[in-house]
């Protein structure tokens, strides 16, 4: 059996959760998420914890326990604190801009690139090369962040692209010329 998946989830203060035919729902200050169980997979809920334990003793559903387990944390951590990923954006007149739920991003095509950005997701643009995006939902936020992402990957010869916050980017050499 998981060695994560043994242990209890601690539910916070301010946090409803309910488990209604195979659809966990977790409700807190920062919104609410939703997840539909496994079959092989059963919930224990009581007022301040969750336990993950499967269905059938014998099947072996090991790895199902241990991402369960996982993700009603990731949901429970959501609702109460949010998640956050900062972009930057590294290039001469590279800029951002955020307008209601639009991203426009210019980053060295002929033209600005506009991004709609899903419900659930906040951007906030700091600085014109910064933009911090937060949401509820861990998973939506990385799929978010690595589609802006690929507008403008990092190259390794410059240095050049949007990067995620603390991303290092092994450079190369470029040409060099005869001798």
């Amino acid at each position: 059996m998981s060695r994560i998946g043994k242990k209890p989830i601690k539910v916070t203060q301010g946090v409803e959760v309910s488990f209604k035919a195979r659809l966990l729902s977790v409700k807190g200050p920062k919104g609410e998420l939703e997840l539909k169980a496994h079959p092989a997979i059963e919930l224990n809920i009581d007022t301040e914890k969750i336990l993950v334990t499967p269905a059938d003793l014998d099947a072996p559903m090991t790895p199902m326990l241990g991402t369960t387990w996982a993700l009603i944390s990731n949901m429970i951590h959501g609702v109460t604190e949010g998640f956050q990923k900062q972009l930057n954006l590294v290039g001469v007149g590279y800029k951002a801009a955020v307008s209601q739920k639009i991203l426009e991003l210019n980053v060295g095509y002929s033209h600005p690139i506009k991004y709609a950005l899903p419900d659930g997701i906040k951007a906030t643009v700091n600085a014109n090369t910064r933009i911090l995006l937060e949401s509820s939902d861990k998973q939506l936020l990385g799929q978010v962040s690595a589609e802006i992402q690929k507008f403008r990957p990092p190259e390794p010869y410059k240095g050049k692209g949007i990067l995620f916050e603390g991303e290092k980017i092994k450079r190369k050499a470029g040409k060099s010329g005869k001798t």
